[in-house]
């Protein structure tokens, strides 16, 4: 009989490509890791894994039993649900991830609702970036995370994971006003017209603040200003956006925000103008786990939470 506990190892070995990473990843050593693949080898009866190099490569029988590990792992974590269902009242730890303009504007609120309605749950939030979510999603580190995309970097589909669409939020180039108008505060300009690349061409010859690397803001806005004919040239690296707009008043450079990264009333030294591309919002958990209690009352948290101004905005996913 095969373990599923060997069969998550692999299915993280396909998905992280080295032995050491998956021991990384879920808290293991490199050897505990491999010792526990030999035995599902011989638990299989053939060879699972081939060396090359310093890496290993999944035998094609591996990566038949990787497919039938996905659909295991699903319908465990329906069964916990079922379980979870059959109890008396919703109670204990649940592990939530979140990024930071969501953490601020949405998770408070969502967490006072939950309270309200479910006094037993323990939800315990971790800022989590969404690039990292899947791994710790798969890895048991997490059990709902709220993640986003943009439209010039869609979010590919993650084995063993399912999201749901929560909100859309617009997105606006962010530039120092010339000259600010003290007696008129500069708010989000309704429209950047029918032609983002000739709004973000305009700013070329400026330096740009962008995320950090790996990030899939920085890849955003990388990717908005090579699809208007022109890679930025990037002075500042931040990732909160209170910051990149303190940035952008003082004149370091121009950078693109999302709706929920302008925080406050206007500054005056800031212009926004607003570009045809979104940022779209998700929950996501284990593929088998929508129908959890604990999972199924966060998102509900979650979507009445959601402000009016963002409500209905996001697209389906």
């Amino acid at each position: 009989m095969l373990d599923v506990r060997r069969l998550r190892l692999l299915r993280e070995l396909a998905r992280r490509g080295t032995i050491a990473a998956v021991a990384e990843a879920l808290a293991f050593s490199p050897s505990a890791v491999s010792q526990q693949l030999a035995v599902l080898e011989r638990e299989a009866g053939l060879p699972l894994l081939e060396r090359t190099g310093r890496r290993v490569r999944l035998t094609p029988a591996a990566q038949n039993l990787v497919r039938h590990a996905e659909a295991v792992l699903e319908r465990l974590e329906q069964a916990d649900a079922d379980l979870a269902e059959a109890r008396c009242g919703l109670a204990g730890v649940l592990r939530v991830g979140s990024f930071p303009t969501a953490t601020r504007a949405i998770v408070p609120a969502a967490l006072v609702h939950l309270a309200r309605r479910h006094p037993g749950l323990e939800p315990r939030v971790r800022e989590t970036d969404p690039a990292a979510v899947a791994h710790a999603l798969r890895a048991g580190d997490l059990d709902v995370a709220l993640v986003h995309e943009y439209d010039f970097v869609p979010a590919p589909p993650e084995p063993g994971l399912a999201t749901r669409p929560l909100y859309g939020e617009a997105m606006y180039l962010a530039a120092q006003a010339v000259p600010p108008v003290a007696a008129a505060p500069v708010g989000p300009a309704p429209d950047g017209g029918s032609d983002q690349g000739a709004v973000l061409r305009t700013h070329q010859d400026e330096p740009w603040i962008t995320a950090t690397p790996g990030t899939l803001c920085h890849a955003m806005t990388v990717r908005a200003c090579q699809a208007a004919g022109f890679a930025p040239r990037i002075r500042h690296q931040v990732d909160e956006f209170d910051t990149v707009l303190a940035l952008v008043a003082a004149g370091q450079g121009v950078a693109v925000v999302p709706q929920l990264g302008v925080t406050g009333p206007p500054d005056p030294a800031v212009a926004l103008t607003r570009l045809h591309m979104e940022r779209r919002t998700k929950v996501a958990f284990r593929s088998g786990a929508a129908a959890h209690p604990a999972v199924a009352a966060f998102t509900a948290a979650l979507r009445a939470s959601v402000p009016p101004d963002l409500a209905g905005t996001g697209s389906g996913g």
